[in-house]
């Protein structure tokens, strides 16, 4: 029995059942798509919204990244603010 986890475990292979227990993980995720009332969403829909959900987010993150440099950039680097901005960029 061993034996066979241990073949079970190594083995890559990723079953269907598993593919659409993660593709509904997903679609719970995606705020596009979970607001939606119908649950008929295609995989490669869902797919699709989390790639560009996953860009947004990195646009957010770089542009409010940006914000804070520049509010940093007008305050005085020794005040307990800017202690606060810097723990927020890193």
């Amino acid at each position: 029995m061993s034996n066979r986890r241990s073949r079970q475990s190594s083995d890559p292979r990723i079953t269907d059942d598993q593919i659409i227990d993660l593709v509904s993980k997903l679609r719970q995720l995606l705020p596009e798509i979970s607001q939606r009332r119908s649950d008929k969403v295609s995989a490669s829909k869902v797919l699709q919204e989390t790639c560009n959900y996953i860009r947004n987010l990195h646009r957010e993150v770089d542009d409010l990244s940006e914000r804070l440099s520049q509010l940093l950039a007008t305050i005085d680097a020794d005040s307990p603010e800017a202690a606060i901005i810097r723990s927020l960029i890193m």
